[in-house]
């Protein structure tokens, strides 16, 4: 280190000029960087004599300081030349690159059966999570004793007065208020989240989501109920699709059935996702039981109705092969770019 050096810096820098904002930040790191001839000279002193550390180093703080009050000014200099009413920044550069999203798989498969049933002429209600007991249960036609009243099923939120709340357990709930409020013929279906007391696996989960539907009117058989599944499952899997029904339980619908679709994956010859039957479980339907038009003040002798009632999940998981319930709520990003692709953005 010697004298000269630190007379010319202090030189240079008290003549120093700049035009732009590029020629500041130049000149900042080229005296001031990690690797500038100032930086470099504070290096260099830790090696020199101790009897000369105080003269250099009184010298050195000051050139330091005169270097940084040089950069402050010139950088204030060219930004009071600027125009005031140009932008500072480049707008004709890219932009960050921001990643498009999508809808969740199970948003997805609720839209595309909203749209396929608002062909048909149904309309769409919806309900209250946090329901009471008179219109999950007593309503629908469940006995006192039927075990979905147990805690163990069902999510109470109050109890021990005549009309407890509770997490609703199905859609069901929807259409009970849409035939108390709703006029004559009705036709709607019933989208939304819903809760049972049960323990989360690859085939279960505590939350899930439904799509029930109903239809009430003057001389509403049977045959109305399955041409109406078989134009939906043609409509969700394809026009090749066909359906069977089994006779099976529900305390407000008699008769009541489940649907099968054929198989979309092996074309009905068996494979591991319909287990070697050609067939796939996709919802439950029947009859609207005169009780329970009754309870919703509708004359059952002048009308009749079906309902049925599909779990979202369970559509996506057959519509995407996706083999593990749990996946829908883990918000894991690698699984949900799987269906970026799946609608618009």
């Amino acid at each position: 280190m010697n004298r000269e050096t630190i007379d010319r810096l202090s030189a240079e820098i008290g003549e120093l000029k700049c035009a732009t904002r590029k020629d500041v930040e130049e000149a900042r790191v080229r005296y001031l960087g990690k690797k500038g001839e100032i930086t470099a000279l504070f290096e260099e002193f830790r090696s020199i004599a101790p009897d000369l550390k105080k003269e250099f180093g009184r010298v050195l703080n000051e050139l330091k300081q005169a270097a940084t009050a040089k950069i402050e000014e010139l950088r204030a200099s060219v930004d009071d030349n600027a125009s005031p009413q140009g932008p500072k920044e480049d707008l004709s550069m890219p932009g960050d690159p921001m990643e498009l999203g999508s809808r969740h798989p199970v948003s997805i498969v609720r839209q595309e059966i909203v749209d396929i049933f608002r062909k048909f002429g149904y309309d769409v209600a919806e309900g209250p999570e946090i329901e009471d007991d008179h219109h999950v249960f007593e309503a629908l036609n469940f006995p006192p004793n039927h075990p979905a009243r147990d805690m163990q099923d069902t999510f109470f939120v109050s109890t021990g007065h005549i009309n407890p709340l509770l997490l609703r357990t199905h859609t069901s709930s929807v259409q009970v208020r849409a035939m108390e409020q709703m006029p004559l013929p009705i036709r709607v279906i019933c989208p939304g989240r819903v809760f049972r007391n049960e323990a989360i696996s690859a085939r279960a989960h505590c939350i899930f989501h439904q799509v029930e539907g109903l239809y009430v009117d003057e001389g509403v058989t049977f045959a109305d109920l399955k041409q109406a599944i078989l134009l939906f499952a043609r409509e969700m899997f394809g026009p090749e699709t066909e359906i069977r029904m089994r006779p099976s339980y529900f305390p407000f619908t008699e008769p009541s059935a489940e649907v099968d679709v054929s198989c979309n994956i092996c074309k009905g010859k068996g494979c591991n996702i319909c287990k070697g039957t050609g067939w796939l479980e996709i919802l439950g339907c029947g009859m609207v039981d005169p009780n329970v038009l009754e309870a919703s003040g509708i004359d059952s002798h002048k009308y009749s109705g079906f309902a049925f009632g599909m779990g979202l999940e369970r559509i996506a998981m057959l519509k995407w092969r996706v083999n593990d319930l749990r996946h829908y709520f883990e918000n894991d990003l690698r699984f949900l770019r799987e269906f970026a692709t799946s609608v618009e953005v």
